[in-house]
């Protein structure tokens, strides 16, 4: 299962990790979830570093992206939160491959 987690302060989202693989990846399924959140999480990465110019704190390894803003910008909190509705559209159409979950970042 993959998890996801989306960083926040209780003003702005702050970002988002990405822990897990989806654990049944030789299923069709599996292999639509895990391919929908890579992609999405690589749009929303590129987007916000790329074109808004948002300085963030990226970090990717096997199973693993972890994106954590310097500084929240107005525009990037639209990307966040149109990747945060689609993963939990994700999760709630396959529950068996994905979770969403909230953490607030005291000191941020």
């Amino acid at each position: 299962m993959t998890k996801a987690i989306f960083y926040h302060n209780g003003e702005h989202l702050l970002g988002f990790s990405l822990i897990g693989h989806t654990t049944d990846y030789d299923s069709e399924e599996g292999r639509l979830v895990c391919s929908a959140v890579s992609s999405a999480a690589y749009l929303t990465a590129n987007t916000i570093t790329d074109f808004i110019g948002n300085d963030a704190e990226v970090s990717v390894d096997d199973g693993n992206m972890r994106l954590k803003l310097s500084k929240p910008y107005e525009s990037s909190q639209a990307v966040l939160q149109g990747f945060k509705a689609h993963l939990e559209g994700l999760s709630e159409q396959y529950d068996d491959y994905i979770a969403v979950n909230m953490e607030v970042q005291h000191n941020a």
